[in-house]
Protein backbone atom coordinates (compact mmCIF):
# COMPACT_ATOMS: atom_id res chain seq x y z
CA UNK A 1 0.00 0.00 0.00
CA UNK A 2 1.65 2.79 -1.38
CA UNK A 3 1.66 6.55 0.33
CA UNK A 4 -1.31 8.13 -1.63
CA UNK A 5 -3.43 5.23 -1.36
CA UNK A 6 -2.84 5.43 2.50
CA UNK A 7 -3.86 9.59 1.89
CA UNK A 8 -7.10 9.05 0.08
CA UNK A 9 -8.02 6.54 2.79
CA UNK A 10 -7.66 8.72 5.44
CA UNK A 11 -10.50 10.56 4.57
CA UNK A 12 -10.99 14.70 4.04
CA UNK A 13 -9.12 15.32 7.57
CA UNK A 14 -5.70 14.52 5.62
CA UNK A 15 -5.86 17.79 3.85
CA UNK A 16 -5.25 19.52 6.77
CA UNK A 17 -2.93 17.83 8.31
CA UNK A 18 -0.80 18.00 5.10
CA UNK A 19 -0.79 21.47 5.64
CA UNK A 20 0.17 21.10 9.21
CA UNK A 21 2.83 18.47 8.71
CA UNK A 22 3.97 21.38 5.87
CA UNK A 23 4.07 24.29 8.13
CA UNK A 24 6.26 22.06 10.22
CA UNK A 25 8.73 20.78 8.98
CA UNK A 26 9.43 24.11 7.00
CA UNK A 27 9.62 25.87 10.69
CA UNK A 28 12.15 22.82 11.62
CA UNK A 29 14.20 23.02 8.68
CA UNK A 30 14.66 26.62 9.60
CA UNK A 31 15.24 26.62 12.84
CA UNK A 32 17.61 23.44 12.70
CA UNK A 33 20.11 25.96 10.30
CA UNK A 34 19.54 28.80 12.36
CA UNK A 35 21.26 27.27 15.15
CA UNK A 36 23.31 25.18 13.59
CA UNK A 37 25.54 28.39 12.31
CA UNK A 38 25.06 29.83 15.74
CA UNK A 39 26.34 26.49 17.57
CA UNK A 40 29.31 26.52 15.37
CA UNK A 41 30.55 30.14 16.26
CA UNK A 42 29.10 31.12 19.25
CA UNK A 43 32.00 30.56 21.55
CA UNK A 44 34.81 31.74 19.39
CA UNK A 45 33.01 34.87 18.92
CA UNK A 46 32.23 35.45 22.51
CA UNK A 47 36.32 34.60 23.55
CA UNK A 48 37.77 36.82 20.99
CA UNK A 49 35.19 39.46 21.96
CA UNK A 50 36.35 39.21 25.81
CA UNK A 51 39.94 39.08 24.77
CA UNK A 52 40.19 41.46 23.00
CA UNK A 53 38.43 44.13 25.89
CA UNK A 54 41.04 43.16 28.03
CA UNK A 55 43.14 45.55 26.25
CA UNK A 56 41.81 47.40 24.01
CA UNK A 57 37.91 48.28 24.01
CA UNK A 58 37.91 49.69 20.44
CA UNK A 59 39.40 46.47 18.92
CA UNK A 60 36.26 44.54 20.77
CA UNK A 61 34.37 46.83 19.15
CA UNK A 62 35.03 46.33 15.96
CA UNK A 63 35.09 42.33 16.49
CA UNK A 64 31.62 42.32 18.35
CA UNK A 65 30.16 44.96 15.13
CA UNK A 66 31.77 42.14 12.32
CA UNK A 67 30.08 39.29 14.14
CA UNK A 68 26.50 41.30 14.13
CA UNK A 69 25.29 38.91 12.00
CA UNK A 70 25.38 36.40 15.11
CA UNK A 71 22.98 36.99 17.77
CA UNK A 72 25.71 37.22 20.80
CA UNK A 73 27.88 39.36 18.56
CA UNK A 74 24.54 41.94 18.39
CA UNK A 75 24.77 41.14 22.32
CA UNK A 76 27.72 42.54 23.30
CA UNK A 77 27.86 45.45 20.47
CA UNK A 78 25.28 47.01 21.86
CA UNK A 79 26.92 48.81 25.18
CA UNK A 80 29.56 49.33 22.77
CA UNK A 81 28.19 51.43 20.34
CA UNK A 82 27.86 54.64 22.33
CA UNK A 83 30.79 57.19 22.58
CA UNK A 84 30.50 57.13 26.59
CA UNK A 85 28.22 55.19 29.02
CA UNK A 86 28.07 54.83 32.58
CA UNK A 87 27.83 51.41 34.63
CA UNK A 88 24.04 51.71 34.42
CA UNK A 89 23.80 52.06 31.04
CA UNK A 90 26.11 49.83 30.25
CA UNK A 91 24.07 46.64 32.10
CA UNK A 92 20.99 48.07 30.48
CA UNK A 93 21.69 47.98 26.90
CA UNK A 94 22.96 44.49 27.30
CA UNK A 95 19.72 42.94 29.16
CA UNK A 96 17.71 45.57 26.63
CA UNK A 97 19.50 43.43 23.68
CA UNK A 98 19.16 40.46 24.76
CA UNK A 99 15.58 40.27 25.42
CA UNK A 100 15.43 41.14 21.38
CA UNK A 101 17.61 38.40 21.08
CA UNK A 102 15.65 35.67 23.13
CA UNK A 103 12.48 36.89 21.43
CA UNK A 104 14.33 36.14 17.86
CA UNK A 105 15.61 32.84 18.95
CA UNK A 106 11.47 31.69 19.99
CA UNK A 107 10.90 32.29 16.77
CA UNK A 108 8.26 29.09 14.80
CA UNK A 109 7.56 28.33 18.86
CA UNK A 110 4.01 29.51 18.45
CA UNK A 111 3.34 27.40 15.25
CA UNK A 112 4.82 24.03 16.30
CA UNK A 113 2.28 24.83 19.62
CA UNK A 114 -0.49 24.76 17.25
CA UNK A 115 0.31 22.08 15.29
CA UNK A 116 0.88 19.91 18.34
CA UNK A 117 -2.20 20.82 19.61
CA UNK A 118 -4.41 20.81 16.12
CA UNK A 119 -3.05 17.74 14.77
CA UNK A 120 -4.47 14.63 17.17
CA UNK A 121 -7.48 16.72 17.20
CA UNK A 122 -7.90 16.50 13.00
CA UNK A 123 -6.68 13.01 12.99
CA UNK A 124 -9.42 11.96 15.67
CA UNK A 125 -11.90 13.99 13.71
CA UNK A 126 -11.68 12.39 10.42
CA UNK A 127 -11.79 8.65 12.72
CA UNK A 128 -14.94 9.86 13.47
CA UNK A 129 -15.93 10.93 10.69
CA UNK A 130 -14.74 7.44 8.82
CA UNK A 131 -16.48 5.23 11.48
CA UNK A 132 -19.80 7.19 10.82
CA UNK A 133 -19.64 6.66 6.96
CA UNK A 134 -18.58 2.59 7.72
CA UNK A 135 -21.17 2.32 10.30
CA UNK A 136 -24.13 3.76 8.63
CA UNK A 137 -23.71 1.13 5.68
CA UNK A 138 -24.60 -1.49 8.11
CA UNK A 139 -27.70 -2.90 8.26
CA UNK A 140 -29.08 -4.76 11.62
CA UNK A 141 -30.41 -7.91 9.18
CA UNK A 142 -26.69 -8.18 7.60
CA UNK A 143 -25.17 -8.72 11.28
CA UNK A 144 -23.00 -11.72 11.43
CA UNK A 145 -23.02 -12.15 6.94
CA UNK A 146 -20.53 -11.81 4.62
CA UNK A 147 -22.03 -8.11 3.89
CA UNK A 148 -20.21 -7.04 7.12
CA UNK A 149 -16.62 -7.97 5.83
CA UNK A 150 -16.07 -4.26 4.42
CA UNK A 151 -17.07 -2.87 7.62
CA UNK A 152 -14.02 -4.03 8.97
CA UNK A 153 -11.92 -2.49 6.56
CA UNK A 154 -13.38 0.50 7.10
CA UNK A 155 -12.53 1.21 10.52
CA UNK A 156 -9.13 0.08 9.76
CA UNK A 157 -8.51 2.36 7.34
CA UNK A 158 -10.63 5.49 9.47
CA UNK A 159 -7.98 5.16 12.25
CA UNK A 160 -5.15 6.22 9.49
CA UNK A 161 -5.90 9.60 10.25
CA UNK A 162 -5.48 9.28 14.03
CA UNK A 163 -2.06 7.78 13.47
CA UNK A 164 -1.05 10.23 10.99
CA UNK A 165 -1.81 13.56 13.25
CA UNK A 166 -0.47 11.61 16.16
CA UNK A 167 3.13 10.99 14.01
CA UNK A 168 2.87 14.63 13.24
CA UNK A 169 1.96 15.92 16.38
CA UNK A 170 5.07 13.89 17.95
CA UNK A 171 7.34 15.01 15.62
CA UNK A 172 6.53 18.57 16.02
CA UNK A 173 6.85 18.04 19.53
CA UNK A 174 10.46 16.66 20.20
CA UNK A 175 11.85 19.15 18.03
CA UNK A 176 9.79 21.98 19.67
CA UNK A 177 10.97 20.65 23.05
CA UNK A 178 14.86 20.34 21.20
CA UNK A 179 14.76 24.16 20.11
CA UNK A 180 13.68 25.02 23.74
CA UNK A 181 16.56 23.66 25.42
CA UNK A 182 18.84 25.54 23.10
CA UNK A 183 16.92 28.65 24.18
CA UNK A 184 17.62 28.02 27.46
CA UNK A 185 20.99 27.44 27.10
CA UNK A 186 21.49 30.83 25.06
CA UNK A 187 19.84 32.32 28.25
CA UNK A 188 22.87 31.01 30.41
CA UNK A 189 25.74 31.97 27.56
CA UNK A 190 24.07 35.83 27.43
CA UNK A 191 24.39 36.14 31.19
CA UNK A 192 27.46 34.21 31.75
CA UNK A 193 29.43 36.80 28.91
CA UNK A 194 27.29 39.74 29.75
CA UNK A 195 28.60 39.63 33.42
CA UNK A 196 32.06 39.13 32.52
CA UNK A 197 31.84 41.99 30.20
CA UNK A 198 30.38 43.90 32.51
CA UNK A 199 32.93 43.39 35.16
CA UNK A 200 35.92 43.72 32.41
CA UNK A 201 33.85 47.40 32.18
CA UNK A 202 33.61 48.48 35.65
CA UNK A 203 37.82 47.52 35.91
CA UNK A 204 38.25 49.90 32.81
CA UNK A 205 35.52 51.60 31.42
CA UNK A 206 35.91 52.56 27.16
CA UNK A 207 35.99 55.43 25.90
CA UNK A 208 35.54 56.10 22.20
CA UNK A 209 35.19 59.51 22.16
CA UNK A 210 39.00 60.24 21.19
CA UNK A 211 39.16 56.63 19.09
CA UNK A 212 39.50 58.89 15.89
CA UNK A 213 42.04 61.73 15.99
CA UNK A 214 41.41 64.90 14.77
CA UNK A 215 43.55 66.72 12.21
CA UNK A 216 45.05 69.92 14.30
CA UNK A 217 47.04 72.82 12.16
CA UNK A 218 50.84 73.35 13.76
CA UNK A 219 50.25 76.88 13.83
CA UNK A 220 47.00 76.62 16.03
CA UNK A 221 46.94 78.23 19.55
CA UNK A 222 44.45 77.02 21.96
CA UNK A 223 42.13 79.87 23.36
CA UNK A 224 42.49 80.83 26.99
CA UNK A 225 40.16 80.40 29.22
CA UNK A 226 38.82 83.81 31.30
CA UNK A 227 40.40 84.41 34.65
CA UNK A 228 42.86 82.36 33.73
CA UNK A 229 45.65 84.62 32.23
CA UNK A 230 49.49 83.57 33.37
CA UNK A 231 51.22 86.65 34.27
CA UNK A 232 55.19 85.60 32.91
CA UNK A 233 56.84 87.87 35.52
CA UNK A 234 55.90 89.39 39.30
CA UNK A 235 55.61 92.50 39.63
CA UNK A 236 58.40 94.71 40.72
CA UNK A 237 57.89 95.79 44.34
CA UNK A 238 57.20 99.66 45.15
CA UNK A 239 60.64 101.86 45.72
CA UNK A 240 60.14 102.39 49.70
CA UNK A 241 62.03 106.00 48.81
CA UNK A 242 58.77 106.86 47.33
Amino acid sequence: MDILDLFYKGGPAMWPLLVLSILSLSVIFERLWFWLRILTQEKQIVDRILDAAQDNWQVAADIARLASNQPVGRFLYAPLRFSKTDAETFRLALEATAEDELAGMRRGEKLLEAVIALAPLLGLLGTVLGLIRALRAIRIGDLGTESTAGVTTGIGESLIATATGLIVAIISLIFYRLFQSFVVNQVKVFRKAGNEMELLYRQSPPDFSNSTSAIVPENFTPPRKPGKTKVSEPPEPPNASN
